[in-house]
C-alpha cells in the first residue's frame, strides 16, 4: 500500500510540472517487447482495454505503448498533457487525462482549494478538449472534520463553476471513489452513495464516477449488484487485486471475469483500465501478467 501511494502522487506531480521529458525516452530496438509471452487469443471486442500508466512504471512510456498495441490495449491512464505526443505516435487514447488536481487530499469537498482548482480546471479541459480526448480525472480530497453532508455542498458549489465549460468542450470530470479504510485514510468519496449523491445534485453527463473495483471492494463489497443497478452514474473502471492490489488472478478474492460480464452487460462502451500492482521478479513476468489480466478481463 505504501508504494501505491509514493508512486500516485509521483505520476500526479511529474504530469503537473512535465519532469518527465519526451527528449530523454529511450530508442526501441525490432525485439517486440512480448515477443517471450504465451500465445496472445484473439480479443473479443466487446472491452475497451487500458492501462493505468504508473502501474507498469519499469518501461518506459513508450515502451508501455509498444507493449499495449501487441497486447491489444487500445488506451493508457493516468497520462499528463506534456506525454500525450508519445501516445498519439502510437495511436493510443489517453483514457483518464491527469494534470489539473492538486493532489489526492486536497480536492473540491474542500472550499479552501476551489479557487486554484477553478483555475486550474478550466485550463486542461480546454487541453484535453483540444487534444481530442474525453475524460478527466478529479478527487474529493479528505474531509478534515468536515461531514459528509457538508462535504458533498462543498464539491456541487466548486464543481458548478466548470461544467458548464466540461459540457461545451465534450469534456467528462470523473471523480475516482477511494477506500478510505487502508489507502486514502480520510478520503470524502469512500463509498459509492456519496458519490452517487454527488452524480445526482451535478445532474450532468459530464460529471460521472471513477469506480475503482479494488477501492470499491475494500470499502463496501457487493460489487455486482452495484455496478449493475448503478451503471449510468459510472463512466471508467479500474481493476486491481484484493487484498494487496496485486494482480488479477485466482490467488485474490474478486471474480473479474464475473465483474466484467456484468460491466459488459450493461453496456458500457468506456474503458476497464488494469491498474495493480504486479508483483512478479522479472520483468518479463510482470508483462505476462499484463497480458494474463486483459485476457481474464476480456469477456
Amino acid at each position: 500500500m505504501k508504494r501505491y501511494l509514493i508512486d500516485r502522487r509521483s505520476l500526479l506531480r511529474h504530469s503537473v510540472t512535465g519532469a518527465i521529458g519526451l527528449a530523454a525516452l529511450p530508442q526501441l530496438g525490432s525485439r517486440t517487447l512480448a515477443d517471450d509471452t504465451t500465445s496472445q487469443r484473439a480479443l473479443k471486442g466487446n472491452i475497451h482495454h487500458s492501462v493505468a500508466r504508473w502501474t507498469f512504471d519499469f518501461l518506459s512510456l513508450e515502451e508501455l505503448c509498444q507493449l499495449s498495441t501487441e497486447l491489444g490495449i487500445t488506451a493508457i491512464d493516468l497520462v499528463g498533457p506534456e506525454e500525450w505526443p508519445v501516445l498519439q505516435r502510437y495511436g493510443l487514447d489517453s483514457s483518464m487525462c491527469n494534470g489539473a488536481e492538486l493532489s489526492l487530499e486536497d480536492g473540491w469537498g474542500d472550499t479552501r482549494f476551489h479557487s486554484e482548482l477553478i483555475e486550474r480546471y478550466l485550463h486542461h479541459i480546454d487541453l484535453v478538449s483540444q487534444a481530442g480526448y474525453t475524460n478527466l480525472i478529479c478527487f474529493s480530497g479528505n474531509a478534515r472534520g468536515m461531514s459528509p453532508e457538508q462535504g458533498l455542498q462543498n464539491a456541487e458549489t466548486g464543481l458548478k463553476e466548470i461544467l458548464a465549460q466540461a459540457e461545451a468542450k465534450g469534456v467528462v470530470l470523473q471523480m475516482e471513489l477511494f477506500n478510505s479504510k487502508i489507502d486514502h485514510p480520510d478520503y470524502i468519496c469512500d463509498n459509492s452513495a456519496w458519490g452517487i449523491e454527488l452524480c445526482r445534485r451535478l445532474d450532468s453527463p459530464n460529471f460521472k464516477l471513477l469506480y475503482d473495483i479494488y477501492h470499491m471492494q475494500i470499502s463496501e463489497g457487493d460489487v455486482i449488484r452495484t455496478i449493475s443497478e448503478n451503471h449510468r452514474f459510472f463512466g471508467h473502471y479500474h481493476t486491481a487485486g484484493v487484498p494487496g492490489r496485486h494482480e488479477i488472478d485466482d490467488t485474490q478474492e474478486l471474480n473479474y471475469p464475473a465483474i466484467c460480464r456484468a460491466i459488459r452487460d450493461t453496456g458500457f462502451q468506456g474503458y476497464i483500465a488494469q491498474e495493480f500492482l504486479p508483483d512478479r521478479t522479472s520483468q518479463q513476468a510482470k508483462i505476462e501478467s499484463l497480458q494474463a489480466a486483459i485476457q481474464r478481463c476480456d469477456v
